[in-house]
């Protein structure tokens, strides 16, 4: 896929092959307040470095990509070849790129691509693996780590090989014919919208809290949490991610939250105030 693709900017196939062997290494810089976010910057860095010569351009660069970023570790290399190939638009025409689309095309398409990847590689290819491998393996047969180990991490590698190069032509090719039809603008604010939507989402979907608390007695005992859901359903996660969202903006320390957080649930569940 790769020598069949014709460079046109600073990048070229060598800097795509530095940034797949840096994803290699994705899942060991996964921490809680940010997932992925360093194991992405890291990859991106061979590539970074070739697209802004500038120190504070590089720098500034290297911001954008520490925010928050999770999906299958075994496709990460798709949104990677796309964000190589929107920072090189981007320096090729500082003035008029917008450099929130980058943050807002990465957003967008990290839940879908989870979805698919878990279902494949987690969900399908790991089963399989698994059940060869231990079907030997049971026998005595030595050959069971070893398929088991090889049917799942070669289609994995070879799929994050391919996906960094075919990202990166997507990219590519995609920007230039927004740009030349002039619906760049138009493409930017509909990631935009999408990226909100995705968030909002796993706000409802990730967030849990409720409220168990009776009022009356009997047949006609009711609690808040049906209360709240009649008038607005998910509507306390919904206070507690802009409550959150409003401390981290205050520059507070995102462990300090998170602790702060165990303790009043751990406490809020003891006396049945939540659940």
């Amino acid at each position: 896929m790769s020598s069949n693709y014709e460079y046109k900017g600073v990048i070229t196939e060598k800097e795509l092959k530095q940034v797949f062997f840096g994803a290699i290494s994705m899942e060991h810089t996964w921490n809680y307040e940010r997932m992925m976010n360093d194991g992405y910057l890291y990859a991106m860095l061979p590539a970074l470095k070739k697209i802004y010569p500038d120190p504070e351009d590089f720098k500034e660069a290297c911001k954008r990509h520490l925010e928050f970023f999770n999906t299958t570790p075994h496709v990460i290399t798709l949104p990677l070849g796309i964000s190589v190939a929107m920072e090189e638009k981007r320096a090729q025409d500082m003035e008029n790129f917008d450099t929130a689309s980058i943050s807002n095309v990465k957003t967008a398409i990290m839940g879908p691509l989870a979805g698919i990847g878990d279902s494949f590689f987690w969900g399908t290819l790991r089963i399989l693996a698994t059940g060869v491998g231990t079907s030997l393996a049971l026998q005595g047969n030595i050959l069971g780590p070893i398929l088991f180990l090889l049917i799942f991490n070669v289609p994995a590698f070879v799929m994050r090989y391919l996906l960094v190069f075919a990202g990166y032509k997507f990219g590519s090719d995609f920007i230039t014919s927004a740009e030349e039809s002039g619906v760049m603008d138009l493409i930017s604010k509909a990631a935009s919208i999408l990226g909100l939507t995705v968030a909002g989402a796993m706000t409802a979907e990730m967030v849990y809290l409720t409220v168990p608390v009776a009022i009356g007695s009997g047949e006609s005992a009711t609690t808040v949490q049906s209360i709240i859901d009649g008038i607005i359903p998910g509507l306390l996660p919904l206070l507690l991610t802009g409550f959150v969202y409003m401390l981290l903006n205050k520059k507070a320390k995102p462990l300090a939250i998170m602790f702060a957080m165990m303790a009043i649930c751990v406490v809020c569940a003891y006396f049945g105030i939540l659940a």
